[in-house]
């Protein structure tokens, strides 16, 4: 682990796939082809996608293709997207992403997203805090954001409960399905997750 004063390289230099996380009932891990069908019930789904910044996907096509997209970004280190999949089935009911990583800076952006079936039992008050454990630890990062689109009360709820901070509005940030959409900026620091597990 690396002090606040250290400079970060590179994030998990060496590594070919991303490490597993466990929780309570899930364990992030990583998305393989064999995930491609769950992947696609989760993105193919324009209510868990009324919110993201691109729309739901069209095709199982699209799933193996985002697949594919999640390793090579992976490999060029600039996303990082677990699965989250249940420890009992180890089957795939969403992810939670750590986005245009900055090792100059020691920052990212987390995303996450489950599946219809999942919602509404606490999977991702579990799921966060452990993300935020690696990303804060492991990667030493200092400062993590989140954009949320300001109707998505519920994941702004969840942000806000973690110990994000809301910052600011950014005005039709994204053009999803010809609508723009604003979004919400929030930010957490290291010292304030930490201080937060005192």
């Amino acid at each position: 682990m690396l002090d606040n004063s250290t400079p970060q390289v590179g994030f998990l230099p060496g590594a070919d796939h991303l490490p597993t996380i466990g929780t309570t009932r899930l364990r992030l891990r990583w998305l393989v082809a064999a995930d491609t069908a769950s992947l696609f019930d989760v993105f193919g789904d324009s209510e868990v996608c009324r919110y993201w910044s691109r729309p739901a996907l069209s095709d199982m096509r699209a799933a193996a293709a985002l697949q594919t997209e999640i390793v090579q970004l992976f490999h060029e280190r600039s996303l990082f997207q677990w699965g989250i999949a249940d420890r009992a089935t180890d089957t795939v009911i969403g992810t939670c992403t750590l986005a245009s990583l900055s090792p100059e800076h020691r920052r990212a952006e987390i995303g996450f997203a489950l599946g219809r079936d999942a919602w509404g039992r606490g999977f991702m008050r579990e799921v966060l805090p452990a993300l935020l454990d690696f990303a804060f630890d492991t990667l030493a990062l200092h400062r993590i954001e989140a954009d949320v689109d300001p109707r998505n009360t519920r994941s702004s709820l969840l942000l806000e409960n973690t110990g994000f901070r809301r910052e600011g509005i950014q005005r039709e940030r994204y053009q999803v399905g010809g609508e723009w959409q604003d979004a919400v900026l929030y930010g957490l620091l290291r010292d304030e997750w930490r201080a937060r597990l005192r």
